[in-house]
């Protein structure tokens, strides 16, 4: 079971400031849940000028009632960020996934972020970009699911006539409701980010980064998963990955 959507809209800001304000956007007013970010790998192909960077997120987040009996208590979830910068022709392809629950639901999510052009004349509007989202939702339902379906259907009462492609199906459903609800709270944090560019400039935006970064680390939110992280690569401290954007 696979639930596909599509979306178009626009930002009113020039194409380089919209793909600064990507790597810029965490944290904003509308983005409470995600607790952290990282800059994992970064890269520029001095041929083709393309510059590809892979982060790691952490977000706070969990599943609804209805479906979460017969799963894992889940407050948190890790997700993959990887993106794609091509200058040259002024692209940006960018790519999200779950790390986590991904037996439970699979959201994969792309964006094509280019400069808007003008339907009259075909040129460059340079004060707008344009964004074409496609989000990709499955459920793959394990064996743990089941077996407590299957429990609760012995034992009779609301619950005895759900399968399990009937939790695959919710769990889609919820997943989809859910990610068009965050699409509007990222877009006004998009905007919330771009204005402050606007107003205030770069260093400036940059320095609310890193104070907010350095009381994030004096809560504990970035030790806790970036051990859980270098852990599981088996990364040491010899081998930590620079993350000049985000410091």
């Amino acid at each position: 079971m696979v639930k596909f959507y599509e979306n178009y809209f626009s930002y009113d800001f020039a194409w380089p400031a919209v793909t600064l304000a990507y790597f810029l956007r965490y944290p904003n007013p509308y983005s409470s849940h995600v607790l952290a970010s990282d800059t994992l790998s970064r890269h520029l192909d001095p041929t083709t000028g393309k510059l590809t960077t892979v982060r790691l997120l952490l977000k706070r987040g969990k599943l609804p009632a209805a479906v979460a009996r017969f799963l894992p208590k889940i407050k948190e979830s890790y997700i993959l960020e990887s993106s794609e910068v091509d200058i040259r022709n002024q692209t940006m392809v960018t790519e999200t996934r779950n790390l986590d629950w991904e037996g439970v639901i699979s959201v994969v999510e792309n964006q094509v972020y280019t400069p808007s052009y003008s339907s009259h004349n075909n040129s460059s509007d340079g004060e707008k970009t344009d964004v074409k989202l496609t989000v990709k939702i499955s459920s793959r339902v394990g064996s743990n699911a089941r077996e407590k379906v299957a429990d609760a259907a012995s034992s009779g009462g609301l619950w005895a006539s759900w399968t399990t492609g009937s939790i695959q199906k919710s769990i889609e459903v919820i997943g989809m409701k859910r990610m068009r609800e965050g699409l509007g709270r990222s877009k006004e944090g998009m905007k919330v980010v771009l204005e402050g560019l606007r107003e205030k400039g770069l260093l400036a935006a940059m320095q609310e980064r890193r104070e907010r970064r350095l009381a994030d680390k004096e809560e504990g939110v970035q030790s806790k998963w970036s051990s859980i992280w270098r852990g599981a690569t088996g990364m040491n401290e010899g081998d930590k990955l620079r993350k000049d954007s985000d410091e």
